[in-house]
């Protein structure tokens, strides 16, 4: 590895928005450290579908061939599950030719897929390497690194920082280390695959059950993931129900339990891996909400319920979004007025493009968290089951995102 300490950009976290903008900024000519604590490969709690809209920028940076070789069948059906009851319908195409349906990728091979790229484009990988303190501002930040293996300190420079290392850790910087509380609402998210479940490729189930929601997939190598998420409080009394279990199988047996028609489908099936979870997550908007040191990609950003399946979408168009913007001005990347405008130019951009996804995603998780809701609207999805296709089009689904290698924002259409 390099003992270069001296960077152009910073950037903390290696999932999708993070070596996204790595791989862009890296071909813009900026030297860019990218830091990430865990090894490659590595699993995630994420369902890993990644909408149509994504599929041309995958293309442009580099990864859509080997992407469609290793992705699932293409999603063309949406389901929506609910107790015994389930309700199919088509799916939007995106206005792409060439990418009019969606796929799923599991997040172990997707960001290994950008990753490597990453390092392809000349990034500087620091992994697994954990980013302790950030101290200084806009224009001359250090970053002070510790190696997992070894405990080698390092302390990196560089007048732009991206935080794009996810919601419920964020940075710190100076001494102060945020305090977190329990909460009987806060939503922990769990996931497991599955081999031979009842489930037709190319189908993407949405469940709702008292106190969560989640979502089925049939992946790459035929696997099928459950994902979901569940309320402390609901986990608690999941556990209290079935005694003999574990936190993670208690939460399994809950959705198993509440959702007829996932029991059918995983009939038989045998479990690849054992449950893996997560959280809180904390779903809203944070870009904008207080003064930022950094620039904020992905869920350090703004996080979505995961119900609508756009983390992924959010996390590479976001930093496309932001890549756009700083990539031709790297001689302005020291001036902290410079940068202060950028921040807050992208911020208002972020809201255009992401705001309204956050937004309808928490409509949409509190009524699939209340089955008695949920029921209410059955007979009328089941007389116009369409209108699941209007609600995967209003969550951005097929709505177009900005472009790689423009020096200018591209809006949504």
């Amino acid at each position: 590895m390099s003992m270069e300490t001296a960077f152009d950009a910073i950037i903390i976290g290696a999932g999708p928005a993070g070596t996204t903008s790595a791989i862009l900024l890296a071909d813009a000519g900026w030297r860019v450290a990218l830091v990430d604590k865990e090894n490659f490969p590595r699993e995630k709690v994420c369902g890993g579908c990644i909408a149509a809209s994504n599929l041309p920028l995958l293309e442009a940076l580099g990864i859509g061939d080997r992407f469609q070789t290793l992705a699932s069948p293409p999603l063309r059906q949406v389901a929506f599950v609910c107790g015994d009851r389930t309700i199919r319908a088509s799916l939007p195409p995106y206005a792409d030719a060439a990418h009019p349906w969606g796929a799923a990728l599991r997040r172990e091979h997707l960001d290994a897929l950008l990753l490597e790229r990453a390092r392809q484009c000349g990034t500087h990988v620091f992994q697994p390497w954990t980013a302790c303190t950030v101290e200084g501002d806009a224009g001359e930040f250090h970053c002070h690194v510790r190696a997992l293996r070894n405990a080698e300190t390092r302390v990196l420079t560089a007048p732009v920082l991206i935080d794009a290392h996810g919601s419920w850790q964020p940075l710190q910087y100076g001494a102060g280390k945020p305090q977190r509380h329990h909460s009987p609402s806060d939503l922990l998210a769990f996931k497991a695959d599955f081999a031979g479940a009842n489930l037709d490729p190319g189908v993407l189930p949405v469940l709702s059950f008292p106190g969560g929601y989640g979502g089925m997939v049939v992946t790459d190598h035929d696997a099928v993931t459950l994902a979901f998420c569940m309320r402390r409080a609901t986990l608690e009394q999941a556990r209290l129900r079935y005694p003999g279990c574990g936190p993670n199988e208690a939460a399994g047996r809950w959705v198993t339990g509440h959702c007829g028609a996932v029991r059918d489908m995983l009939a038989g099936a045998a479990q690849e891996r054992k449950w893996i979870a997560t959280g809180p997550i904390r779903p809203g908007i944070r870009i904008g909400r207080q003064p930022q040191h950094a620039f904020l990609v992905g869920n350090a950003a703004g996080e979505t319920h995961p119900i609508i399946g756009e983390g992924i979408s959010m996390a590479i168009q976001s930093a496309v979004l932001l890549a756009n913007m700083l990539g031709p001005h790297r001689e302005n990347a020291s001036d902290p007025r410079w940068q202060s405008g950028m921040r807050t130019e992208y911020a208002r951009a972020w809201r255009r493009h992401f705001a309204g996804r956050i937004r309808l995603a928490a409509v949409f998780a509190h009524a699939a968290m209340h089955p008695d809701i949920c029921g209410s609207v059955l007979p009328l999805l089941q007389r116009h089951p369409g209108l699941l296709g209007r609600f995967a089009r209003w969550s951005g689904k097929v709505r177009s995102g900005p472009r790689v290698g423009n020096n200018r924002i591209v809006g949504c259409q």
